[in-house]
């Protein structure tokens, strides 16, 4: 194998979702109409003043040269003048902002700058994947914390440290939380806050899915909380909110030290994100907003459409008050398949791609997580498929 010359590849385990994907692909090359509910691949186009505004910038041929690794100054400016507008928090635009090919770069890059083989890093598991990989690849060693229904993070976080030698060095968390949708109030960022400051460690938080709310929810910023910026720097990414999956633009905010070091890793690394997307970043921060709550509602809608569908067929799956994804506990008669062979299962008999919890982290495994990335037709099209797996009793 290919990955034994190389150390960092060895630490990677086998990637859990290509299984699913691969066997998707197959059907589909036999011309099976699959409807695919796993990649949480946005499918909304990105509004039309944003993409305009790249077109006009495109076209200017000063913006076809270098830009900054750190981010245009405008940039920089619109995006503290965000977190002021909407959270109340003051952010220096030279000292505690930085600009990144979305969050998933940053992150990346950032741990990299942070992290050597002798730290220890606190996630949670289940976790979006770069979450605790990230780190790994840097060479830390990671302890995973147990989120979800039933669990309190706060107590899980305080008995793993007192299990913990050496203590660790960074936590990263995610609220709203992909891929398990749980929502928090900013007391728990307070506690979080104070945790690290008690334990002396760092907090990365990813903050993907701050628009994608519904039902009157208004999720926290992590920086809203005081003390924040002694310990943490919250990620920001306009992939989610305004559509811009493909363009990689999101920011990092908080800590000097924290947003010193990936500036300073980011200079030796890359020459920033094309200047005409820097530009309608901009817009996106500073332009009509309407286009957040509008396609909220799309993903309400289909939030919606798919609980009261899988209700309908007898599996009862809690409404999520965040995020694009519905996490679904595998029905009683199944959860011996575990959630790959369960994922395999919907999509060979029923039709319909989902990811296995256990591509998120152990404590996933007796989940699935639906994308809500199809429209209301095609949803009600996967619910005909899922049912006919479920009154099959295709147990394995």
């Amino acid at each position: 194998m290919p990955d034994e010359k190389f150390s960092r590849m060895q630490r990677l385990p086998p990637y859990v979702f290509a299984v699913v994907n691969q066997l998707k692909m197959q059907m589909r090359r036999q011309n099976t109409d699959v409807i695919d509910l796993g990649m949480g691949n946005p499918d909304l186009p990105t509004p039309q003043h944003i993409v305009d505004k790249l077109v006009e910038a495109s076209q200017k041929a000063v913006n076809h040269r270098y830009s900054a690794s750190r981010g245009i100054p405008n940039l920089r400016k619109a995006i503290c003048d965000w977190y002021m507008r909407r959270y109340d928090v003051y952010v220096d635009p030279e000292n505690e902002a930085v600009v990144t090919m979305g969050a998933k770069e940053g992150l990346s890059h950032l741990a990299l700058a942070m992290l050597q083989p002798s730290d220890v890093v606190f996630a949670p598991d289940p976790a979006y994947p770069i979450h605790p990989y990230a780190s790994i690849i840097a060479g830390a060693d990671v302890r995973r914390i147990p989120i979800g229904k039933g669990r309190d993070f706060i107590e899980d976080l305080t008995l793993a440290t007192k299990q913990t030698w050496p203590q660790p060095k960074l936590l990263i968390i995610n609220y709203p939380h992909n891929p398990t949708t749980e929502c928090v109030e900013l007391e728990f960022f307070q506690k979080i806050v104070d945790f690290a400051k008690e334990h002396k460690m760092y907090v990365i938080h990813d903050f993907a899915y701050a628009d994608l709310v519904f039902d009157g929810y208004k999720p926290p910023s992590f920086l809203q909380a005081d003390g924040a910026k002694d310990v943490g720097v919250e990620f920001f990414s306009l992939t989610k909110s305004y559509s811009m999956a493909g363009w990689r633009v999101g920011f990092c905010c908080g800590n000097r030290d924290m947003v010193h070091a990936l500036t300073r890793i980011k200079s030796y690394l890359d020459y920033g994100i094309f200047q005409p997307i820097q530009i309608a970043a901009i817009v996106a921060l500073n332009g009509d907003q309407q286009c957040l709550t509008d396609m909220a509602q799309v993903y309400k809608e289909r939030r919606d459409v798919l609980i009261e569908g899988l209700g309908r067929i007898g599996w009862n799956v809690p409404s999520p008050k965040a995020t694009m994804f519905v996490w679904a506990e595998i029905p009683d008669e199944f959860k011996h398949l575990g959630s790959v062979e369960f994922a395999k299962l919907l999509l060979k008999e029923g039709q319909v791609a989902v990811s296995p919890g256990l591509g998120f982290g152990h404590y996933g495994d007796d989940h699935v997580r639906f994308a809500l990335i199809e429209n209301p037709h095609r949803i009600k099209q996967a619910v005909k498929g899922i049912k006919k797996v479920l009154s099959g009793g295709t147990c394995g």
